[in-house]
């Protein structure tokens, strides 16, 4: 795109709430891409480069906070804006530690979306690419994660899991920090269930071709690296 207005990426599988979004972020100055789903989301992402996400939660293939955290997992620094029917504390703690940037509950006054945007691009140099890193490329929309044209499902909390350990490839990530992606906030997890996925998803990226090395670090957390 050649406008030198800032783009913003919104998926929203609404149709009227998504056609509300663009036409009136366009009359506030935005020049606007939107998507119904997930996977339009991710293939709209390839081909343009966006300023600002608006990303809603409740998508018919993925969980908004988990394309969030692929992003991220992949170096992705775009500002992301959240737009949700779920206002309640966990839900909020569960978006922002997925990656997102601010919140948004719905029902919402369409100005307030617009000053939030242009809050988060005041503060934003990022700049945002593909979901690939390592080797290994995070797909939300399928749960899955995929190195050349191997490809291997996992389970919601092992994408999570992956995505945050991705995040900062070859540093340790801590037990707590790992507990607090991988589940809801206030769930009892104990270090042998979180040792337990961690096995089940290292059994899984060894069957990849030439897959990353997911190491345990004695009493700290755990690390991955090429």
């Amino acid at each position: 795109m050649d406008s030198m207005e800032p783009v913003v990426a919104v998926v929203e599988d609404d149709q009227e709430i998504r056609a509300i979004l663009a036409e009136g972020l366009r009359k506030e100055g935005f020049d606007v891409t939107a998507a119904a789903t997930g996977a339009a989301f991710l293939e709209r992402l390839e081909q343009i480069h966006a300023d600002a996400l608006v990303i809603d939660i409740g998508l018919p293939d993925a969980d908004g906070r988990d394309l969030c955290q692929a992003l991220r997992a992949a170096g992705n620094t775009t500002p992301v804006l959240f737009l949700t029917a779920l206002d309640a504390l966990p839900d909020r703690l569960a978006g922002l530690r997925a990656g997102g940037d601010d919140y948004l509950a719905k029902p919402f006054a369409l100005a307030e979306v617009a000053e939030r945007l242009r809050a988060l691009l005041r503060r934003s140099g990022g700049d945002g690419r593909p979901l690939e890193t390592v080797g290994l490329r995070l797909d939300p929309a399928r749960h899955a994660v995929s190195a050349g044209a191997a490809s291997v499902s996992l389970t919601p909390t092992e994408f999570r899991l992956l995505a945050t350990l991705l995040a900062t490839p070859g540093a340790v990530v801590r037990r707590r920090a790992l507990k607090q992606a991988g589940w809801p906030h206030g769930a009892i997890v104990h270090d042998n269930m979180l040792d337990a996925f961690l096995a089940r998803l290292r059994r899984k990226l060894r069957q990849l071709p030439e897959p990353p090395t997911l190491t345990t670090q004695l009493g700290v957390g755990y690390k991955i690296e090429p």
